[in-house]
């Protein structure tokens, strides 16, 4: 049977549960076996006392103090419905779509499919409020492609949340709910944390809310297949679909993770559970929280492991490093620096790279522009090469709404370029559209638009165009770029 790493997610259809009772398993010994025993044979049966026994830990003080910071997660996501059109996407399907030209798909444009309906789908999650003002932790997988999240209390209060990012290679993502004076919880230290140390999780698996499990860290810096931002930690805490993005604590009642993963063959728990160390969920989230999105430097190297016969042809007294299997072209960071094929790259900034692994992340913590200091491995010496980092290809920002004060509602969301995106289209930045309606719409914008200045003023991020906006009263004119093209175009609110 095929061993699967699965997200926590449960997205809601039916969902068939059986509640089984736990039958106790036959001993081997019968009735008569037990009553004919010899008399010696169970005066040697010892049980220690009371006081001899080793004491459990008792939690329900640890989670009566952070219980009430712990919150129900509920999605709702609008997918494309099976049967759509496959040119939906396409722009010349828009414009025919516009016109009021039949196109496949489309009534009366053949080949089907044009009275498909989208299809709304429903998922659970939990996460945990890290500061009195409603910003939330929970996994980008519980959130990502929500088009409605709702926050529930322990309370009962229900809100309405925003997604302020995510962040798909680490898992993480931010939310923030309108609120004051909210519990939250203390964050602890994830490094410091031991394998056999007792933690214990907070969550709503399969909808349960403010679900208790306990167990052990099974062990630290877990890699895990195509997971090479993150060192998991893994324990042996039960973690169910809907316990995702819901918090690791420790003893003190800090949290030392998030509940990300597990490993199983049926989809459910099975003794395997995977979570984010906070120390890195916390570096997410203040990028999250500043710009909406997370930049990672690039190096510009491809790497492959060492292993003893490879360190002993390169002179190294054990495997250990990320060895240089080849560079990007010699415009890339590692180029330019002077790094070579065959090069071993021994540590980052005096942080070791005990294997490849260890690399891209590392590399990841920093930000483009930063310089680091490698020491590496060439011709059986080291020697210490500084490289300037560029930036890693990220991934599109969240989009969000732009009102304007003044005149109502523009009726656009957008988000930022990304540095690819940007250098692709040959602009210092801009905001591409992602939905268009309202005044926006009747002035002709269209998604996929990028939106670079407000009545001529340069705008690359989306705090810079609501200022704009908010100070052009109720007209206004947008400088876009179209495919090749720019034009300006006039907006009028009313």
């Amino acid at each position: 049977m095929k061993i699967t790493l699965s997200r926590s997610l449960v997205v809601a259809g039916v969902a068939a549960v059986a509640f089984t009772g736990c039958l106790k398993e036959g001993s081997g010994v019968s009735t008569s076996h037990a009553s004919s025993a010899p008399a010696a044979s169970v005066a040697a049966t010892v049980v220690a006392p009371p006081s001899a026994r080793p004491a459990l830990p008792d939690f329900s003080a640890l989670v009566e103090a952070v219980g009430p910071a712990v919150v129900n997660i509920s999605v709702t996501s609008v997918q494309k419905a099976v049967g759509e059109s496959p040119f939906a996407d396409d722009p010349f399907y828009d414009f025919l779509r516009r016109f009021g030209i039949p196109a496949p798909g489309m009534p009366g444009g053949g080949g089907g499919g044009g009275n498909a309906q989208p299809r709304i789908t429903q998922g659970i999650g939990s996460g945990f409020i890290i500061s009195p003002d409603g910003y939330v932790l929970t996994n980008a997988h519980v959130v990502a492609d929500a088009s409605e999240v709702t926050v529930r209390l322990t309370d009962k209060r229900e809100f309405k949340a925003k997604v302020v990012g995510v962040d798909r290679r680490t898992d993480v993502a931010l939310i923030k709910i309108d609120a004051k004076d909210l519990p939250n919880v203390k964050m602890g230290d994830a490094e410091r944390a031991k394998v056999g140390e007792w933690v214990v999780a907070v969550g709503s698996p399969f909808g349960f809310e403010n679900t208790v499990t306990a167990g052990i860290i099974s062990a630290k810096s877990r890699r895990l297949p195509d997971e090479t931002y993150v060192p998991f930690i893994q324990t042996d805490v039960a973690i169910n679909p809907g316990n995702s993005g819901g918090p690791l604590f420790n003893l003190n009642g800090e949290v030392i993770g998030i509940n990300s993963q597990i490993f199983s063959r049926s989809g459910g728990f099975q003794g395997i559970s995977f979570a984010i160390p906070i120390d890195v969920a916390i570096k997410v989230k203040d990028q999250l929280q500043q710009h909406g999105k997370v930049s990672r430097g690039r190096l510009g190297v491809q790497i492959q492991g060492m292993d003893d016969d490879l360190a002993q042809t390169f002179g190294l007294d054990k495997a250990k490093g990320a060895l240089v299997a080849s560079l990007e072209p010699s415009n890339g960071p590692a180029a330019k620096a002077g790094i070579e094929a065959g090069d071993v790259i021994l540590s980052v900034d005096g942080q070791a790279v005990g294997e490849s692994a260890d690399l891209p992340r590392l590399i990841g913590e920093h930000r483009p522009g930063d310089k680091v200091k490698l020491e590496i491995w060439r011709n059986r010496a080291t020697r210490e090469i500084t490289v300037t980092l560029d930036e890693m290809p990220g991934e599109k920002g969240v989009a969000q709404a732009i009102d304007s004060k003044p005149g109502g509602k523009l009726g656009v969301s957008v988000r930022e370029l990304t540095a690819q995106e940007a250098s692709q289209l040959n602009v210092p930045g801009g905001l591409v559209i992602e939905n268009v309606a309202g005044a926006a719409a009747q002035a002709g914008l269209q998604a996929g638009d990028v939106i670079l200045a407000v009545n001529n003023h340069r705008v690359g991020n989306i705090a810079e165009m609501k200022q704009r906006i908010d100070s052009a009263g109720e007209r206004f004119s947008l400088l876009i770029q179209r495919g090749q093209n720019r034009l300006f175009v006039p907006i009028r609110l009313k």
